[in-house]
Order: C-alpha cells, then structure tokens, then sequence
C-alpha cells in the first residue's frame, strides 16, 4: 500500500493525542516506524490515545505548540524522517468562545514548527495538516480547489486559512531552496470515527445520549457536511507523505484536498438517524438556537488534485464511513479490547484500499 516506505522511518506527529492523532500514530506503528509524538495531555475521558496504550507504544512528549524552545528540543532530539503536523484547537464553537487561544495555537503553532523545521537536517518531508475551512466559504454547490481564495468567518476557519498563508511563506521563502525536503498541506473536514469524544461535534453527541438512553439534540437539521471516515483522509496524508519522502516532483502543486465524493454529502440529520439505525435504538429532537454562532451549512471539496498527482480516492462510501464509527463505539461499550478494535479496522481499510484499482 505505501511501499514499506515507512518501515523504520522516524515519524514526527503533532497533535497525536487528539481525534486524527491516535488513529495516525496506531497506523504508522503497524506500518514499522518509529514514532514521536508532541502534544497537550488528553484533555477528554476514555481518550483514544490512552485506550490504545500509545504511551506505551511510541516515544511521548507532553509538550504545547506556543512553546517554541521545548517543541524545538523535541524535534532536535527525535532527528524524524518525517514530520505531520496535525496540532490545533479543533472546533468551531470553541474558537467563539476562546479566540486569542485558537488563533495563537492554530497561526502561532505553525509558525514555531516551520521555523523549527528550518534548520532541522533529518526531515525530508512534512505533511501540514489544515482544515476544508480554510477556505472563504460562499456555501457555492461545486467543490472548493485548493487554488480558490482562502478564508474563514469564524475565528477557527480564519486560523487555518491564515497557517496556509503562513506556510505558502516559508515554503517559497526557505524550503523550496532547500533540495533535501518536500512540503504540502492538506484539507480535510468533517471527519468521523471511533474514540473522538469533543464536545459540540454531532458524533460524540450522539453517543453519549445513546449510552445514557437519552434524546440526541440537534441544532441544524439541514446542514450539509461531506461525510468522511478518518482513514481516508489519513490514508492520503500517508500516501502523500510517501511521495513527499521520495522526492515526487508536484510541479509546486503542494496543497490537497482529501474528501468523499459527492453523494456522501447529507444532513446532519440524515446522519444522526443512520447512526440510530447502526446502534438499534435512540431518537433525535431538534433545537435550533436562533443566537447561535455562525457555522456554514454547505461545504465541500474537489479532491481532482490527490487523484490526478496520488491515485487518491475515497474507499468507503458515506453509509459505510457511518456503520464502521458506530460500530466502533458499539463495540467499545460493549466492553471490546481498543487496540484490537481500531487496528482491525485500520486492517479492513488497508484491505478494500482503492488506490490500487487506479
């Protein structure tokens, strides 16, 4: 699938105990590499990456991206071969209520990972994580490129659009004259899986009411999200990571999007009521909150790009993208070993990997 191309390679991951993290770090573990994580301590209970014991498994150090000098030392003394950055304050809701803190972790963040990667001599290749909210979103019916204007109303969505604008400046000003490393950013968003429990995003939500047999509450019925399971954006970082690391020419095209194809955009509650189905019980009720903060109801992505340049495309539909994050949940609850759980499916993508049938 990738090559053996991460088989004893030094990954650097920032942000490995958040939601994507855990699942990057347990992937590149099965794939052989030697992985440093950097990251806040976990901040919610059950967090995924202290079920899976990856504290156990990969170099951890509890570190914050506002700190430039122990982030620097991380980096020194890891020597990564690799490096994926996917640190960041996550959420919509939670950028209202404290922006000074997604802005100085989201913008502030990069900038002291690309200075530091300045002059680090190990890395040949680093995948920068953004957000599909970083674009300026006119809620238009197409797909956004990754050439269309940068944006956000939002203080998060105007964070990512502005590490894009930070990143685009130190690949033209430093690395692109440095013939030993490849960059790209990617974009990705509404991202489900097993072991995310943030709070104000609908998944999570949905399965704390399940476990305590309560209501689930929605607050935007009609919104549209492009739905997608956390392998397949994960998959694409780790197959551009690969191309990155071998020195593939992108002809400076060094931003992608990763998302699902069109028909796996639906509404929240199409989504909420196919995870009730998945899960044998619950019901929904809607409460919209005319004074709530604004947050997009149309977003999608055209990912022409991964396809033409990596072969990328998405292997789960959106039905089945929903059936494997409930049944993950499903059988967490039930009392399922965590690690066994999430690498079997990490193990079923790998399988029904499409990049193959390119």
């Amino acid at each position: 699938m990738f090559e053996e191309i991460y088989s004893g390679k030094r990954v650097f991951i920032t942000g490995h105990t958040g939601f994507k993290g855990p699942w990057l770090a347990m992937w590149l573990t099965m794939l052989g590499a030697e992985v440093t994580g950097y990251a806040l301590p976990p901040y919610y209970a059950e967090s995924h990456f202290e079920l899976l014991g990856l504290d156990r498994r990969i170099r951890h150090i509890e570190g914050d991206m506002r700190d430039y000098a122990r982030l620097k030392t991380a980096l020194d003394e890891a020597k990564p071969d690799m490096v994926f950055h996917l640190a960041a304050q996550a959420l919509v809701r939670e950028s209202y209520r404290d922006p000074k803190t997604t802005f100085d972790t989201n913008i502030g963040g990069a900038v002291n990972l690309l200075e530091a990667l300045r002059s680090c001599e190990s890395i040949r290749a680093l995948v920068f994580i953004t957000s599909d909210k970083c674009y300026r979103n006119v809620e238009w019916e197409w797909g956004y490129r990754e050439h269309d204007a940068l944006g956000g109303e939002d203080p998060y969505s105007a964070s990512k659009g502005c590490a894009e604008i930070v990143f685009r400046s130190y690949r033209d000003s430093f690395f692109n004259k440095n013939p030993n490393i490849r960059i790209a950013t990617t974009r990705a968003g509404n991202v489900i899986g097993g072991g995310d429990w943030a709070k104000d995003r609908i998944v999570p939500d949905c399965i704390r009411a399940l476990r305590k047999d309560e209501t689930i509450v929605i607050r935007s019925p009609r919104a549209t999200r492009p739905w997608q399971h956390v392998l397949e954006p994960l998959g694409g970082y780790l197959l551009l990571g690969k191309e990155l690391f071998k020195g593939a020419d992108l002809s400076n095209r060094t931003a992608f999007n990763f998302g699902p194809d069109r028909y796996s955009n639906k509404t929240v509650k199409e989504m909420v009521e196919l995870v009730i189905d998945i899960w044998g019980a619950g019901k929904l009720e809607v409460h919209q909150d005319p004074n709530a903060p604004h947050e997009a109801n149309l977003l999608q992505l055209n990912c022409d790009r991964a396809w033409n340049f990596l072969k990328w495309r998405p292997t789960w539909a959106y039905e089945e993208s929903v059936r494997q994050t409930a049944l993950w949940y499903k059988e967490y609850v039930a009392g399922a070993d965590v690690p066994k759980l999430t690498a079997s499916q990490i193990e079923k993508y790998m399988r029904e990997w499409r990049v193959e049938d390119a």
